[in-house]
């Protein structure tokens, strides 16, 4: 995987590829380096190189510059990733906070929207009443979605195998048909027999998955114009569903979702306790700079059981370069404090 390939997670922390590029090689650049010579190596133009060391600069993982034409000292990739994560858990605080506001007005919008469905200017609205009708109509949103189609999953399901497992929604029809599928499912729902390889098998597909916890609600946007509120009550077979189609969806709905989206974990994460201590204090020598002889000798091994182990680490991190390692494993709370 090359560095187009890892762009997502190097822009979870606000940067793009360009400043990964930039940040890499001042890692390894030579004293009294110059933009030109940066650029060229990178095959970049100097305004771009630039930007990137303005945006480095913002983000704190360089050092002040006195002269302009020469170039920043890079700040430890461990010291510059805690202080970037610590301000990205300060933002996430934040819209967790805004998480916590849109889940308790779920209800209320729900049940504003059941009291004005029947009048003249219910507007945007649809009622869905009955099992049959409900799973209809998810359908039919779903064969008509041209750009994305967005879920928030979670029990009690409606319908179910014979198993117990709850009957599948075919979202991987549209990613065929090149729609991004993003589904986010609670925790909850991995208990059902063979859901979790049924995601899985999803994801290798082309379906984004996320798993979160205590979603708050169920709902299936398309193409951000369109959502359904599936009922509360799935059991019930009078239990009404609400299309909205007005302006709600954009004050509310969506970014409910996209709330719980970026709280949620990518499915088939390496997750946290499946991390030995020695890895992890290999992975915070890593992220430190140390060179693969000094790792060595602080655990007390030989360099090449090193590299091994840094190989081992990388692969399941689906990293291409060390530093890359080092943002996985700060992101997912790897590295020792």
């Amino acid at each position: 995987m090359g560095l187009t390939g890892w762009d997502t997670q190097w822009q979870a922390l606000g940067l793009g590829a360009d400043e990964l590029r930039v940040y890499e090689a001042l890692l390894d650049a030579p004293e009294n380096t110059s933009r030109t010579v940066l650029a060229q190596s990178l095959g970049l133009t100097v305004r771009r190189v630039a930007n990137a060391l303005d945006h480095l600069a913002e983000h704190h993982f360089t050092h002040p510059v006195r002269e302009r034409a020469g170039l920043p000292a890079a700040v430890a990739p461990a010291t510059a990733l805690r202080n970037l994560i610590h301000l990205r858990q300060a933002e996430l605080l934040h819209k967790s906070a805004e998480l916590e506001e849109l889940t308790g007005s779920v209800d209320r919008i729900a049940a504003q929207l059941l009291s004005t469905v029947n009048t003249p200017r219910a507007t945007g609205i649809e009622t869905v009443r009955g099992g049959a009708a409900i799973a209809a109509r998810v359908a039919s949103l779903v064969v008509s979605a041209s750009e994305e189609v967005a879920l928030l999953d979670r029990p009690p399901y409606a319908a179910s195998q014979p198993d117990g497992m709850p009957a599948p929604l075919d979202v991987a029809e549209p990613v065929r048909r090149g729609v991004r599928v993003r589904v986010a499912v609670d925790r909850g729902g991995l208990s059902f027999q063979g859901r979790a390889r049924g995601l899985g098998d999803l994801a290798l597909q082309g379906v984004q998955i996320r798993v979160g916890t205590d979603l708050p609600t169920k709902l299936i946007t398309v193409d951000r114009r369109v959502t359904l509120l599936p009922p509360t009550d799935a059991a019930d077979p009078t239990a009404s569903a609400l299309v909205v189609s007005d302006s709600l969806l954009s004050n509310a709905l969506v970014p409910l979702f996209e709330s719980v989206w970026e709280r949620a974990v990518p499915i088939g994460s390496v997750t946290h306790d499946r991390i030995t201590g020695e890895d992890r204090e290999l992975l915070t020598m890593l992220a430190s700079g140390l060179k693969d002889e000094a790792m060595a000798r602080r655990l007390d091994i030989h360099v090449h059981t090193v590299r091994r182990r840094i190989t081992r680490l990388m692969q399941a991190l689906n990293a291409e370069t060390r530093f890359q390692a080092g943002v996985q494993a700060a992101l997912r709370g790897w590295l020792t404090v």
